[in-house]
């Protein structure tokens, strides 16, 4: 029987049940749809927002309104229903609300952690090879380093500095929900939609060891549901002309400055009333142009998107450049109430071609001619020590399928999901995430017979390598995300994973093919010598358990927490297990009711946050130890024999990241001005090392846990409206700075210096160690002792008045005079880290006119020139070759720079030459300046179906100011090669695990002209 408390219970019950409704829906904008975008119910605190694919789903009352909101866009009311289709339109007011943090999205005045976001309208504001090139500058506390100035070359990417020794320093890259093991130059940065950068290891920490080093999240366009078909084509043409020639002496520069150095005559082959410009026969007008249509729309419950991509890339060097050819699709489908599924795919072909031969142009003496008697192109020139080639632009490219280096590759990334919804459980969702790539590339070389050699008859030689890399992902996600009590915000993240990459790759070489018109593709037919070579291959695979906690309280109190384990193959068995924590926390001061009558403050959020990560990313099988070759004589046999090179390390472990983050977040004057102040403090232990051992060992050395560094820094980022729409005008502009401290704080067995590596206790990791340039010695530096001994001779035999003087920090006797010769002990260690870095960036807009200005710069640091230094052959100030037109000593002239020519010599350059290659790294540059106009209201394009039509013009990389180099040599202050790259010797001790650029005679700077349109049907 039932009582009347049990009916009135009832009653209760199917009432509530009957005072709520289910309203679902999806939010886009004209581009796809909108992460994050707040659904509320009008006159309550109940609401939720869009998720990773623009859906949202909340519980009301019948009959209610919801306001549909997103920082940058109008809001919109709309009756609550099912299957809800909102586009909301731009006011304006660019302020991207939403960030995505991994596994999920977050707005912003949620987010705990160090999170920076930038969307692919700002990203593209300047064309670029990869998205990489268009961040550079862009976001605080992200390095971007250019590491070759060749089309197609990558650069390097550092988060909040380095961290390892030996282990890789390279960010993850996620696209689309899964780990990315290609490269960004693979993305066509057309498709980008917004890249969130993860900087913070309470950020990073959910992505465990991969994520050790920041993660860069990218999203690609996606379709809006619900809407007709769009087809956007986006294109420009670029004329490139170099920036600046390299500073090499004409004919009569040269001929006055080897008449002074007294070391060589001129050739035969060289006359004084010469004077060839070798850079002019050289360099041509690169052209350039970049192609890009796709076609994205929805149905009722899905979504699609598809496109394709061109781009061709021409260097100012013939037969140089890159072409990459893109495609990629998603759709996203809803079936039923509870079922979601999707896919999204990205493949790329890219094809990177030419041979530089820089060295031979910037070396070739000015007082020869490319031209004999009769007007034709000779083979060589002969210098008074040198037989020289002649390289001009005619002669490359009539070499062009007879000298030839190329590179083919292809890329395929594809991610595939499922979720359903629990019916029973609001919030409760499970996901399945599966990635399948796949990244090959095939290089090969070939030089034809008598080609770029004196000898007419030389063999031909060809060379060919191959790898491959397959990567498998799968990521199973259980998620609940719901809002009680109106005020009480709770989601949980549960995740476990795993992964496996394989990677091989091989060679070959071979001298003497039959014909030169089979150039590398079949070197078995060579009659010559054949190498098989560089065969490669490894397996590693990672597989985790994550658990995250977000919570919030009236969107005033935040805390999220999370738990990673990953379990990595490359370690050692008993140590592949590594558990670590983050949490962080959040105060939207500006919420509270203390703060009500500060109306000038639109939100003030002061966050904190803890985290660990780390790092595994050493070779595979850097346990087990190595075994090299030597090959030795047995009696009359050729054999060859093995030996232990590496010992193994059964007690290899992870290296891991303790960071602690402190943030302040602010928008004043109703958005007029935003901006973010982070400090933070980052110590690394554990670090994974090739520790060297001694000779008497019989073994080079072991891959240990040994070291520690810290990275300590700041950053700040300003945003502001300076002009909002007054009689037509706009004007917005936005900086960022940043400053980051880095030092070795510990290394094996307790020493302080490895100075094989340039690794010294309580210096920064990227450190010159070297003679410290302290000028030239003159004939008032000279101290004569009693026994009419000098100074200059103490410390240099054989010196001379005019050479480099170094410092010196040995003892001196009585009379001044020093106790000893300038040796290694002399050496000093010299900071490369930079006082300041930053980016900037400004739009004034006139009716439909807009112009735009975006900026880098570089306080401090130094810069190494190869092309300065003795490591690239084109300073010897001998006159042996042609020379880099510097301002060197005479007895007229003694306060040069640089040293007076002929003078006393190490090997084939100055005395401490290497001192000359350093600079003042600091400098302010102009990296694009966008003129455009927005053909959108007028009636007649509107008549032809036109959605949008925008016309732009952009010069790239039109000045560089503040720059020491620059102001001396003229040439772009970037660095345009890695440490063992175009140099005539490359830097040995900055090119082994950890590499460093510099700048070398590469592929020279360009500044660049570029037309476009963008057009929306």
């Amino acid at each position: 029987m039932v009582t009347a408390q049990q009916a009135s219970a009832a009653t209760t019950a199917v009432a509530s049940v009957q005072q709520t409704k289910q309203a679902t829906g999806y939010v886009s904008d004209t581009q796809g749809p909108l992460i994050g975008a707040t659904v509320k119910e009008k006159g309550t605190s109940n609401g939720t927002v869009t998720d990773f694919n623009g859906f949202f789903t909340l519980n009301v009352k019948p009959g209610a309104t919801l306001v549909v909101s997103y920082v940058g866009y109008v809001s919109q009311e709309i009756k609550a229903g099912d299957n809800l289709k909102i586009n909301l339109k731009e006011d304006g007011h660019i302020v991207n609300e939403v960030v995505v943090i991994g596994y999920g999205t977050q707005r912003r005045e949620a987010v705990t952690g160090s999170v920076a976001n930038i969307g692919g309208e700002k990203l593209n504001q300047i064309a670029a090879t990869n998205a990489a090139q268009a961040l550079q500058g862009r976001v605080a506390g992200v390095l971007m380093t250019q590491t070759g100035s060749k089309p197609g070359d990558e650069m390097q990417i550092r988060i909040r500095g380095q961290r390892s020794l030996s282990a890789s320093n390279d960010p993850l890259i996620v696209l689309d929900g899964i780990p990315f093991m290609g490269q960004l130059s693979d993305i066509n940065p057309a498709d980008i939609k917004s890249m969130d950068i993860l900087k913070d290891a309470s950020a990073t920490a959910i992505y465990g060891s991969r994520g050790a080093n920041g993660v860069i999240i990218i999203t690609t366009v996606k379709g809006a549901q619900g809407t007709p078909a769009k087809v956007t084509y986006n294109g420009y043409v670029s004329f490139k002309k170099v920036f600046h020639k390299y500073p090499m002496m004409d004919g009569p520069t040269f001929n006055k400055f080897r008449q002074y150095a007294g070391k060589y005559k001129n050739s035969l082959d060289e006359n004084e009333n010469t004077n060839t410009d070798w850079q002019d026969l050289y360099y041509k007008t690169g052209v350039s142009h970049n192609h890009d249509l796709s076609v994205a729309g929805g149905t009722n419950g899905g979504s699609y998107s598809f496109g394709a991509g061109y781009y061709h890339d021409e260097s100012v060097l013939p037969t140089e450049g890159y072409d990459r050819i893109s495609v990629r699709g998603n759709f996203d489908q809803t079936v039923g109430k509870y079922f979601r599924f999707g896919l999204s795919t990205n493949n790329s072909y890219r094809k990177t071609q030419g041979v530089n031969n820089m060295y031979n142009v910037l070396s070739a003496s000015p007082l020869s001619s490319p031209y004999d008697e009769n007007g034709n192109l000779k083979r060589y020139n002969t210098l008074p020590a040198d037989d020289q080639v002649v390289v001009t632009k005619e002669t490359v490219e009539r070499d062009k399928d007879v000298w030839l280096s190329e590179n083919k590759g292809i890329g395929s990334y594809n991610t595939l999901f499922a979720e359903v919804k629990c019916p029973w459980i609001e919030g409760l969702s499970y996901r399945v995430n599966v990635g399948l790539n796949f990244r090959s590339s095939k290089g090969g070389s070939f030089t034809g017979t008598g080609v770029n050699n004196k000898d007419a008859n030389a063999v031909n030689s060809g060379s060919i390598s191959e790898n491959q890399t397959r990567n498998w992902a799968v990521e199973h996600l259980l998620t609940f995300d719901r809002t009680f009590a109106e005020k009480h915000n709770l989601n949980v993240v549960a995740m476990y994973s795993a992964e496996q990459t394989t990677y091989e790759s091989t060679g070959a070489s071979a001298q003497e093919i039959p014909a030169d018109y089979m150039q590398y593709y079949n070197l078995s037919y060579a009659t010559g010598e054949v190498n098989l070579n560089n065969y490669s291959y490894w397996q590693s695979g990672l597989i985790s358990w994550m658990g995250r906690v977000m919570y919030s309280y009236d969107n005033k109190y935040m805390l999220s927490a999370a738990l990673r384990s990953d379990a990595s193959s490359r370690l050692a068995k008993g140590h592949q297990w590594h558990t670590y924590p983050a949490v962080s926390a959040g105060w939207n001061i500006s919420r509270e009711q203390f703060m009500e009558n500060l109306t000038w403050i639109d939100n003030l959020k002061l966050c904190v946050g803890y985290g660990e990560t780390s790092n595994q990313s050493i070779n595979p099988y850097s346990t087990l130890g190595t075994l090299s070759i030597r090959n030795y004589n047995f009696g009359d046999t050729y054999k060859a024999g093995y030996y232990v090179s590496s010992l193994p390390n059964v007690d290899l472990g992870w290296e891991y990241s303790k960071t602690w983050n402190f943030g302040l977040d602010f928008s004043l004057f109703n958005g007029r001005l935003s901006g973010s102040f982070e400090y933070y403090v980052q110590k690394t232990n554990d670090i994974l090392l090739d520790v060297t051992m001694p000779s008497t060992s019989g073994v080079s050395s072991y891959t240990g846990n040994i070291g520690k560094t810290e990275n300590k820094g700041w950053e700040l980022t300003l945003n502001g409206i300076i002009i909002d729409n007054k009689n037509g005008w706009s004007w917005d502009a936005g900086i960022n700075l940043y400053a980051n401290r880095n030092k070795l704080t510990s290394l094996a067995s307790g020493q302080d210096r490895d100075e094989s590596n340039r690794w010294f206790v309580g210096y920064p990791i990227d450190v010159i160690y070297d003679y410290e340039y302290e000028g030239l010695w003159n004939e008032s530096d000279i101290v004569k002792g009693p026994d009419g001994k000098t100074n200059l001779e103490a410390l240099v035999k054989g010196g001379n008045v005019g050479m480099i003087k170094v410092k010196y920090t040995g003892d001196y006797d009585a009379n001044g005079i020093p106790t000893r010769q300038i040796g290694p002990e002399d050496r000093q260690i010299i900071s490369m880290e930079p006082k300041l870095m930053g980016g900037f960036n400004t739009t004034v807009g006139y009716k439909n006119f807009d112009l735009t200005v975006i900026g880098a710069f570089q306080v401090g640091g130094k810069l190494i020139s190869a092309i300065h230094s003795s490591n690239g052959y084109l300073n010897m100030l001998t006159g042996r070759r042609n020379n880099l037109d510097v301002d060197y000593w005479t007895e007229e002239n003694t306060g040069a720079k640089y040293p007076k020519p002929g003078g006393i010599q190490d090997g084939d350059n100055p005395k401490f030459g290497s001192t000359l290659g350093y600079f003042d790294a600091g400098y302010l540059k102009i990296r694009a300046i966008t003129l455009g106009y927005n053909f959108d209201k007028l009636k007649a394009i509107k008549d032809l179906g036109i959605s949008r039509l925008r016309l732009y013009a952009t010069v790239q990389n039109p000045f560089v100011l503040f720059s020491p180099f620059n102001n001396e040599s003229g040439l772009d202050p970037e660095t345009n090669s890695w440490a063992n790259q175009n140099t005539a010797v490359g830097y040995s001790e900055y090119s082994g695990k950890h590499k460093m650029p510099i700048v070398g005679y590469n592929t020279p700077a360009t500044r660049n002209f570029l037309f476009g349109v963008n057009v929306t049907f």
